[in-house]
């Protein structure tokens, strides 16, 4: 380069020269590519700024090893609704053949969108946010969504962590609180607490000493105090492991992910001990075809299969983003998958094997005072001694014998048999009880245990378990708000994180009031399902058929270092969209036909009613699904007609001593990719970052550093090698 070139004057000069970038790329001395970036930003350089970024890009937090990772996963997919939705809709849903289109529907849908979602994680190494930013910046209100989303759910999945410890703390009792009914006095008098005497002693320390519930949403009743201290300590302990970051809370993974199987294996061996589990086993694997033919269990399982795997909320993509770019994700996908699916049937084993011993026993209750109702008929010549079979004791009644007198009475007293009050007390009929959600955790479980033998080892151990589970999930839901928020705007973590569970925590606190259990319920039934389901369908759109799935399976043969099955190239296309899309309507469908309701529980009648929402629940309810769905069409309209500034029209060339950055704002499309990026059109990068040559330690590929990959969408966004945020 000549002595008095206008570069080499001002290359000791502290001044920043703007000069055309045919000037520039006139001169033969090579680019310092380790030190030339293409800034869209139009920002002017700063030393500092350049230092922090190159620190970040080398500091940026990763998993310890690949069994840490695989926990962190498993602990973030595998949560509450293994335990409790799932056996709930097998019972509902015809047992051993609601497990048919599970599997199937997770092999189809479940399977190829958790390996895009680990994929694009991985290779761009960012959260939510840049991630959908960087593949297609129309769609980036993706990221957002699945913030919001991750927002609302963990509102009140932190509540029922709440719930889980207050059951915790009151475990370590004998016997336990909730294993008899409260003695109320009455002057000298004592008497049984009317509503627990109508319902169970489980079923009212659920609704009166935990939850002290209203008889509906519109009555507030004020907060709960104990529940709302249990809310504190769930967000504080949520808190904590967010600020440590992976490197410490991964550790607790090995923990926090494996005890739960400990837990479900001591859980059924335990179970199938006892009298009556081999009933609920066989109730579980005996299956309804009839049920296999319902489209209303395909719906239930696809959104079941959705769920399980956390499939949009943004932590599985948090999660990938600390992984290698060489990590088989592949491998990855197909473990997880199916271990979550493994947990889901042996909780289910589990749960049956407990409903079975629990059907056994509130039959035999049934038994007893049925028995009773028959032999005052027949104190009082109601019923006749010679309609009672001759082997019959009373002392000693068992079922068997109970249904042989019950068939003999009813068919000799056919005509007034209704006024008898007898009930059948089959065991069928126990079994096919459905016990949803929550109840089956705080009521059918507890009273299970009741009966157990050292009753408070085993009520410690399930409720440290839920929290466990619970807490594992947690964290992933709230590394899809973290993540992404500090990738794209560089907030402090432990600033973020504290303000963040801080805020959590005082909004949540409209689900410790005494009707907050109904704005559980309708958060989980409302807040996550439709804006979930659309934010996957984009993301499956956004890399099968705007990104192009043969250019996507290339991406992923050259990070992987094998190709992945032609099985994901169709299913990504054609078959996970379409199901996707199908869900979709079919819960929209639903949500028109069936006005949304909940399940109140009434402390005169000490018995759950189904009330359906006000008009200002229901505003709120729809205002939840806008509001999580809005990210997506605003910012669409926005990059699409340049409302908000993408960082294509500000752009110059800046040199000083040996940093570049290009403004080519002033050029064509095709000369900006053929001056800048050295390539004809037809060979302009990928939106995906390209592959990565190895050029030895600490080197960098020229095209890494070339060029934002999304052209002039491509708002600064940094490369897959430098992102920059920690967990």
């Amino acid at each position: 380069m000549p002595k008095n070139s206008k570069v080499t004057q001002r290359e000791h000069s502290s001044e920043h020269v703007t000069e055309s970038v045919a000037d520039l790329l006139a001169h033969q001395e090579p680019v310092d590519y380790k030190r030339s970036v293409l800034n869209v930003t139009g920002e002017a350089w700063d030393k500092q700024k350049e230092g922090d970024e190159e620190l970040d890009a080398e500091n940026r937090p990763a998993w310890n090893s690949k069994l840490q990772y695989i926990l962190a996963q498993i602990g973030y997919s595998v949560g509450l609704g293994n335990v409790w939705r799932f056996p709930y809709l097998c019972q509902k849903n015809g047992g051993g053949a609601y497990l048919v289109p599970y599997l199937v529907l997770l092999v189809i849908i479940g399977l190829p969108l958790f390996f895009l979602e680990l994929a694009v994680g991985q290779r761009i190494r960012r959260g939510s946010i840049g991630v959908w930013n960087y593949i297609c910046p129309r769609l980036g209100g993706i990221g957002y969504a699945s913030c919001l989303v991750c927002f609302f759910v963990g509102l009140y999945y932190n509540v029922i962590i709440g719930w889980s410890i207050f059951y915790f703390f009151k475990s370590f009792q004998y016997p336990l609180p909730w294993s008899e009914c409260p003695v109320v006095r009455n002057g000298s008098v004592a008497v049984v607490e009317t509503e627990c005497e109508r319902s169970s002693a489980t079923t009212y320390f659920w609704y009166r000493e935990a939850l002290d519930i209203s008889n509906s949403i519109s009555e507030s009743g004020g907060l709960n105090w104990k529940m709302t201290l249990c809310l504190l300590v769930a967000w504080s302990l949520v808190g904590l492991a967010m600020i440590k970051g992976i490197q410490s809370s991964g550790k607790v993974m090995y923990f926090s992910s494996l005890f739960p199987y400990v837990v479900l294996v001591c859980f059924l061996v335990r179970g199938l001990l006892l009298r009556g589990a081999v009933d609920g086993i066989m109730h579980m694997f005996t299956p309804k075809l009839d049920k296999m033919l319902d489209p209303q269990v395909w719906r239930e399982a696809a959104t079941q299969v959705f769920f399980a795997l956390g499939l949009g909320f943004g932590g599985v993509i948090a999660f990938s983003s600390y992984n290698k770019q060489d990590n088989n994700c592949h491998f990855d996908a197909t473990l997880v998958s199916f271990i979550n699916f493994f947990t889901s049937v042996l909780a289910t084993l589990v749960v049956f094997a407990v409903l079975g011993f629990k059907a056994n026993i509130m039959n035999e209750k049934c038994v007893v005072e049925n028995a009773e109702k028959i032999l005052g008929y027949l104190n009082t010549n109601v019923l006749s001694h010679d309609l009672i079979p001759p082997h019959v004791n009373f002392s000693h009644l068992t079922a068997k014998d109970y249904n042989e007198m019950y068939r003999v009475i009813m068919t000799v007293k056919e005509g007034h048999f209704k006024e008898l009050g007898l009930d059948a007390c089959l065991l069928e009929d126990e079994l096919n009880k459905s016990v949803q959600g929550t109840g089956l955790a705080f009521i059918a479980f507890t009273e299970a245990m009741t009966h157990f033998p050292a009753s408070p080892f085993w009520s410690v151990m399930f409720f440290l378990m839920l929290i466990n589970l619970g807490l594992g999930s947690m964290i992933g839901t709230m590394s899809g708000i973290t993540t992404p928020i500090i990738d794209t705007f560089k907030v402090r973590k432990e600033v973020f994180t504290v303000g963040c569970c801080i805020f959590a925590f005082v909004v949540g606190l409209i689900f410790v009031q005494r009707s907050g259990n109904y704005f559980v319920t309708m958060f989980d039934d409302y807040s996550a399902t439709l804006p979930l389901t659309v934010v996957v369908i984009l993301e499956n759109i956004a890399v099968a058929w705007i990104y192009g799935t043969k250019k996507f399976m290339q991406e992923l043969t050259e990070m992987l270092g094998f190709r992945p099955y032609q099985f994901y190239y169709y299913t990504w296309k054609y078959v996970s969209p379409i199901c996707m899309a199908v869900l979709m309507t079919a819960s929209i469908i639903q949500l028109g036909v069936s006005p949304p309701g909940y399940s109140a529980w009434i402390r005169e009648e000490a018995a759950e009613k189904f009330l359906f929402y006000p008009t200002w629940a229901m505003a709120i309810l729809i205002s939840l699904i806008i509001l999580a769905s809005l990210p997506l069409p605003l910012v669409f309209i926005l990059r699409q007609f340049h409302l908000v500034s993408d960082g294509s029209n500000a752009l110059s060339v800046t040199y000083k001593k040996g940093r570049m950055m290009k403004d080519i704002s002033n050029l064509e499309d095709n000369d900006e990719t053929r001056f800048i990026l050295s390539k004809v059109p037809s060979e302009t990068p990928s939106p995906m970052p390209t592959h990565r040559s190895y050029l030895g330690p600490g080197s960098s590929s020229p095209m890494e550093m070339s060029g934002a990959p999304n052209g002039r969408y491509g708002s600064g966004y940094l490369l897959a090698s430098t992102p920059e945020s920690e967990l």
